[in-house]
């Protein structure tokens, strides 16, 4: 089934920021921003066990278990499964993302993306989040970011496991959807190039946003386009730069990335949008992006991201950034500019 079949609206709520990413988030807070979420029309939340090691999926299933069931839509992901033993949070290695989530549960997790990795990792999922179904299942981080040099064999581990058993559930009705949550683009496009049962659409994380589109464009995108293939999209505020943070791709935005980010706000600032209302706008523009998925660690955020989200950003705005030079040429604009 297709994405935008599948998904209420065309933004959903991240819930990577609830599983203590970057700092230790009050249990009252984690539970207001979903509720605020909740009340401001929100009905597509996606989440990880790898969010602080079971944390997210905890406290969205907590916030979420007082809705009714039929009127959300659900994503988790496979590739972790979360242990009753212990370690210590800050000496994972978590490849590219350092100590994303060192605030997170003392949990340990088994990164592994086989057949039975990810039947457990389901159940433990299910738990979690207090519900008896999942909408959309994403094969978590088969990717260079978290794998480097073997990150192949990671895939090759995936496509004969965690693959076919999405599938399998998938065809008898247990999903709607499956598909791969990524923060590069190699594995999607490995996997469309398959000659097997395909994915319903993608996570793609990061890799679209106003800061980092190019390499998307390029090929994974058309190829996507190509075979009616959807994508939600991930981090459109670059890990929080695009936000009024100082975090670009998990770490301290660098000099290039910040004068980026002026020069963007300056635009912004003389058509009167805000910054993260060009940011969910640019990532929506792709006729392949079927969803935007901005986090959120307070009710002020999600808020403020919605209100972004439905925000009319004049055509003036499109056409200056296209003559700014700030974004790619093959990049989609509202408004075709």
């Amino acid at each position: 089934m297709k994405l935008d079949q599948i998904l209420p609206a065309r933004i959903g709520f991240g819930s990577a920021p609830l599983g203590n990413m970057f700092r230790a988030v009050p249990d009252e807070e984690a539970a207001a921003t979903v509720d605020a979420a909740w009340e401001d029309g929100t009905r597509y939340f996606d989440t990880a066990p790898f969010y602080g090691s079971g944390l997210a999926e905890i406290r969205l299933g907590d916030a979420l278990s007082r809705r009714p069931r039929d009127e959300y839509v659900l994503s988790t992901k496979v590739g972790r499964v979360i242990l009753d033993e212990t370690e210590d949070p800050a000496a994972r290695d978590l490849g590219e993302k350092g100590n994303l989530f060192e605030y997170g549960r003392p949990n340990k997790m088994v990164h592994e993306w086989t057949a039975d990795a990810t039947e457990r990792s389901i159940e433990g999922s299910l738990k979690r989040l207090q519900t008896d179904r999942l909408d959309i299942v994403w094969v978590h981080d088969i990717a260079q970011d978290f794998h480097g040099d073997v990150w192949l064999q990671k895939f090759e581990e995936a496509r004969t496991g965690a693959f076919r058993v999405l599938t399998r559930l998938r065809d008898e009705g247990v999903i709607k959807a499956w598909g791969l949550g990524v923060n590069r683009t190699e594995p999607i496009e490995l996997t469309l190039a398959l000659e097997e049962p395909q994915p319903d659409g993608f996570l793609l994380a990061g890799r679209y946003s106003l800061l980092d589109h190019a390499h998307a464009l390029q090929r994974l995108l058309p190829m996507a386009e190509e075979q009616g293939v959807g994508m939600v999209v991930g981090g459109p505020y670059s890990s929080g730069i695009l936000a009024g943070g100082t975090h670009f791709e998990y770490v301290d935005a660098p000099p290039g990335i910040v004068e980026k980010v002026r020069r963007l706000k300056r635009l912004t600032d003389a058509h009167g949008v805000s910054v993260k209302a060009a940011a969910l706008h640019f990532s929506l523009a792709h006729p392949v992006s079927a969803a935007v998925i901005p986090g959120a660690t307070t009710p002020r955020h999600t808020v403020e991201d919605r209100a972004a989200f439905h925000q009319d950003v004049p055509a003036g705005f499109w056409s200056a950034l296209r003559g700014s030079g700030l974004v790619s040429p093959l990049a989609p604009l509202p408004g075709g500019a």
